[in-house]
């Protein structure tokens, strides 16, 4: 197989401003917006410093407001119902931290939860007595009924709430939501799912699911500027939600939204974008966000599959678990370092100072094994994939993985 050069990137790639000479497959780890729109994000901000009194004051309600029920109706829900917060896990925080829990509450997750939120279901359950309940499943996985069965074998008469990730992050794999949600409403338990990767990567209807609270990155998938994110919460449960940051409007203001329009003075740039960021995506692939959904989810199917034949191996979950991300096994090396959340895997900071391919490498599961994980945005190609994969069949060839 020939190697393409490091300039092999979409016909899409102009339209965003990442280092050319970096193949870059790391899309969900933080996202990477388009030139265009951080080129609104600054307009905005020039907007602000010039007149700063003008635009807080007289000019940013309006736009904030628009750009928040764009995203309502891009997840078929009601504006009412839907606010913009920082990121998934302040949202995740802010239920969390709204509810109260009793020594013997219990709540329910996953074995592949993101790990910051697990730290703070362990917070809220040493602060409170409740207990976390862990549903545990392995991956590689065959079906994603394995799935809803580890999940409700685990619900008891003291399940309070559970918290599940639509698109796990170590694993990428797009969990059923919907018929988790299904169950857990007709066993009259909440759910709140972390959809962090879901807005932008897979059709959303969050009316039809149901879930009690369900929060989503706009930063990521959607390609707004970072600090970019949605909580919504039904309309039931809206009462006794309160913002991270009490201000201005009040804990308990109506309409719900109103709670969390004026956190004090912070730059809401970001937010105002999401709604840009929808249209602007929308015309840049004929179909529009389906299209785009398609495009990269395809992207990502065959990337894998490249991969998984350099490694020797099966692709480790069903194509229809997948979305525009890709977790596989890698072998593990002579000696373990697993880094903390601010580290860097030796093999990840091998391939990018080597071949300046930059995706994430890591440990996961019990006992730790180690994965690499893909991602697929309309700025990659499949010759890139195809230019990690001859280099990961060298490194492993080479016994060069540690």
């Amino acid at each position: 197989m020939k190697s393409p050069d490091f300039h092999s990137a979409s016909e899409y790639s102009r339209y965003w401003s990442l280092d050319p000479e970096t193949v870059f497959l790391n899309h969900g780890s933080f996202g990477a917006s388009p030139t265009f729109v951080l080129e609104k994000q600054s307009e905005y901000r020039r907007m602000l410093e010039h007149q700063p009194v003008r635009f807080f004051m007289r000019e940013m309600e309006e736009r904030y407001h628009g750009s928040r029920r764009k995203v309502a109706a891009f997840v078929n829900a009601s504006a009412e119902d839907v606010v913009f917060v920082s990121n998934a896990t302040a949202a995740v925080n802010t239920v969390f931290r709204s509810l109260a829990f009793r020594p013997g509450d219990e709540i329910l997750i996953t074995n592949h939860i993101y790990g910051a939120c697990r730290r703070l279901m362990e917070f809220i359950c040493d602060r409170s007595g409740a207990k976390l309940v862990e549903a545990m499943y392995d991956f590689p996985i065959a079906s994603a009924s394995r799935i809803v069965e580890a999940v409700i074998d685990k619900v008891t008469p003291r399940t309070r709430i559970a918290l599940i990730d639509h698109i796990t992050s170590p694993t990428a794999i797009i969990q059923p939501v919907e018929k988790i949600v299904e169950e857990l409403n007709h066993r009259g338990i909440d759910a709140m799912i972390d959809g962090a990767h879901s807005l932008g990567s897979i059709p959303l209807d969050l009316e039809k699911m149901g879930a009690a609270y369900y929060t989503a990155n706009c930063h990521k998938w959607l390609c707004s500027p970072k600090s970019s994110a949605i909580l919504h919460v039904r309309a039931d449960k809206q009462k006794q939600i309160v913002p991270l940051v009490v201000s201005h409007a009040g804990h308990s203001a109506m309409p719900f939204h109103e709670r969390f329009f004026w956190p004090g003075t912070t730059d809401p740039s970001s937010a105002i974008c999401v709604g840009d960021a929808i249209d602007y995506m929308s015309g840049m692939v004929p179909g529009g966000w389906p299209a785009i959904l398609e495009h990269n989810h395809l992207l990502c199917l065959m990337g894998r599959n490249l991969i998984c034949q350099a490694l020797g191996i099966e692709p480790p979950a069903p194509d229809d678990m997948i979305a525009s991300m890709a977790t596989f096994p890698l072998p593990l090396p002579p000696n373990i370092v697993v880094p903390d959340y601010k580290g860097t895997e030796p093999l990840q900071d091998y391939f990018f100072q080597k071949y300046n391919i930059e995706l994430p490498v890591f440990y996961w599961g019990t006992p730790p094994r180690r994965f690499a994980r893909i991602s697929a945005q309309l700025y990659n190609s499949l010759g890139q994939y195809a230019f990690f994969s001859e280099k990961l069949a060298a490194v492993l060839k080479n016994k060069l993985s540690g």
